[in-house]
């Protein structure tokens, strides 16, 4: 599937975006929503709208001797990485708190 533009960015989506970016392996999704450090409800969301947008790939966890269900595994797709860089770096300023982007003189 082709990365297609996303049509909705909220703060959610570059949290996880940044999680994926953290580390490009195929990883569980609680991991990636933990490391988001958002909701599991929205964290899954996310995934979900990524997938569908070509920007994310899932696969299933292969069969293990670990106890428990199997898990879904998520990683950025290479090509969608330059897109992820481009909206993080977008979105980090607009994130940066009042009085963090400019030093204060005299301090």
């Amino acid at each position: 599937m082709i990365v297609q533009p996303l049509s909705m960015i909220t703060p959610a989506t570059v949290d996880v975006i940044e999680a994926l970016m953290a580390d490009l392996n195929a990883r569980w999704g609680l991991e990636i929503i933990k490391a988001a450090g958002r909701p599991l409800g929205t964290g899954y969301l996310v995934l979900d709208r990524l997938e569908r947008s070509g920007w994310v790939l899932s696969t299933w966890e292969p069969d293990s001797a670990r106890k428990g269900p199997r898990r879904r595994l998520y990683r950025l797709k290479g090509d969608a990485l330059p897109a992820a860089r481009r909206l993080v770096a977008k979105h980090a300023t607009a994130r940066q708190p009042i009085g963090q982007s400019l030093p204060q003189p005299g301090v």
